[in-house]
């Protein structure tokens, strides 16, 4: 389905295969336009848009170092509410809540002489300059969209989406024709996302679901679907704290951390989960719920906990099993439950006790030899996950278990195989306090008003009560054997 064209002074030819359809019976549409609406002034803010059919656009490639033109989107601006659309067919990205230009535009590419690594440190700090800071910039809101047939991404945004709200949208079919090769494809994709609430949204039919790379903090990824993509959810070079809870994962690849500080709490996993360091890339952090930047860091691995999740580790014979055969062969082996972090500390005690164990190791580089510690307690694990090594109060069935979304209609069904054991109660709510502090930025797992985050609300939006003990997983009542529950 290739087409190319080539540029003279004066004329461009287009060579375009059409299949053996007959293009002067269809339509025939060749889009020159960036995007549908998109302000070219920035700070433009307070715009509501509702309600409309917004498609075809020849948005450009989105890279956090450059220009972030979407279909649609505030261009650096504060408070937008995009609600109630069908936004569809962008050649790249759908809606943008990403940087502009001003804070760097493709210089690595441009100028060649530096990577796009340092000038992606370098645009936080020019941001700064240009206003980015609560006042000024994001505080969107993006909810009830359907957003679809998209070649780069759904959503995406670099600084430009902080403190927005992402909710009771349904992604779907992003990247799937494959004809881009770059670091930025995802349903979303983020970079510096400070206090995004990513919450109650169907993603699937992606190259990758969510995929938040660099400096997220105070990010709350809550009752999610995610099915039919390659790769789930991808958090890349952040050090939290960001709360995970109560989703679905179904997909082969269901969690891969390239991060730290992260909190899995009543999420049921159905494909592997990976975990690795990143010692060659420092990224910021910052002052709890705000932009100034207060250091920078490389990613040890570990930080994470993980309380009261649903692991059923079930191994797969599809064609994207497994996600890409390379990627694993240079990022570690497949791993089911909690597995993978065997080796890692279990107690602070123990982590701080290695690190001071490095006789005649400089300051800083006895922390790069150390995973940190781990926070792994109360998980229920069958089919072939396995928990880890130190974990306290796991619940382990060597009996068969399966979970699987079905679409019927606009609704979707989680139709699940379960034995007893796996669905007893295991643990009350989760707090704030139960799950500490990160050790990096040293700050706690809050809303984004500074009150302790309560993982209180299952997958249907049912309360939890304090005091009472749960199953592991998103539902707050899951039956043991055979069951169909409708989950959108």
């Amino acid at each position: 389905y290739v087409w190319f064209a080539e540029v003279g002074a004066e004329v461009t030819t287009i060579w375009a295969n059409f299949q053996g359809a007959d293009p002067n019976a269809e339509l025939v549409e060749i889009n020159v336009r960036p995007a549908v609406f998109y302000p070219e002034k920035n700070h433009l803010d307070y715009i509501t848009v509702r309600g409309f059919e917004l498609t075809q656009a020849a948005t450009p490639w989105t890279p956090p170092t450059a220009d972030q033109p979407g279909l649609i989107g505030p261009n650096w601006a504060k408070g937008w509410i995009i609600e109630d659309n069908d936004i569809s067919h962008a050649k790249c990205s759908g809606i943008s809540l990403g940087k502009e230009a001003a804070t760097g535009d493709n210089f690595a590419i441009i100028r060649g002489d530096k990577p796009g690594y340092q000038y992606q440190l370098e645009s936080v700090f020019t941001a700064r300059v240009y206003g980015w800071d609560k006042d000024h910039i994001g505080s969107h809101i993006i909810r009830r969209n359907v957003i679809h047939d998209c070649g780069q991404n759904g959503i995406v945004g670099h600084l430009g989406c902080v403190f927005s709200r992402i909710e009771d949208n349904h992604i779907y079919e992003i990247a799937q024709k494959h004809e881009f090769y770059g670091y930025e494809i995802g349903g979303i994709k983020l970079h510096g996302a400070i206090d995004v609430q990513i919450i109650h949204n169907r993603i699937h039919d992606t190259t990758l679901g969510i995929w938040l790379d660099w400096q997220n903090q105070g990010v709350r990824v809550a009752r999610n679907l995610f099915y039919k993509n390659i790769r789930d959810i991808f958090l890349e070079v952040s050090h939290g704290p960001i709360t995970v809870d109560h989703n679905i994962f179904t997909s082969p690849q269901s969690i891969d951390l390239w991060s730290q500080g992260n909190a899995f709490v009543n999420n049921l996993v159905t494909g592997a989960v990976r975990s690795a360091q990143v010692l060659d890339r420092a990224t910021p952090y910052h002052l709890a719920h705000s932009t100034e930047v207060a250091g920078y860091a490389f990613h040890y691995a570990g930080d994470d906990r993980f309380i009261g999740n649903l692991f059923l580790g079930e191994e797969r014979g599809d064609d994207y099993a497994m996600g890409n055969a390379k990627f694993v062969d240079m990022y570690g082996a497949i791993k089911y439950g909690t597995a993978g972090y065997e080796g890692y500390p279990g107690t602070w005690d123990e982590y701080k006790s290695l690190v001071g164990g490095y006789s005649g190791v400089g300051d800083h580089k006895r922390y790069h030899f150390q995973k940190q510690a781990v926070y792994i307690d109360n998980n229920a694990y069958a089919g072939i996950a396995a928990p880890f090594e130190k974990e306290n109060g796991a619940v382990v069935s060597s009996a068969a278990a399966s979970a699987v979304l079905v679409e019927d209609g606009d609704a979707v069904y989680l139709e699940t195989s379960l034995p007893a054991e796996v669905v007893d109660g295991i643990h009350a709510v989760v707090t704030g306090a139960d799950l500490g502090r990160v050790r990096i930025v040293d700050a706690a797992y809050e809303n984004p008003d500074g009150s302790p985050v309560v993982a209180d609300t299952d997958l249907l939006g049912a309360a939890k009560t304090a005091g009472t003990t749960y199953p592991a997983g998103p539902l707050a009542a899951l039956p043991a054997g055979e069951s169909r529950i409708r989950v959108w």
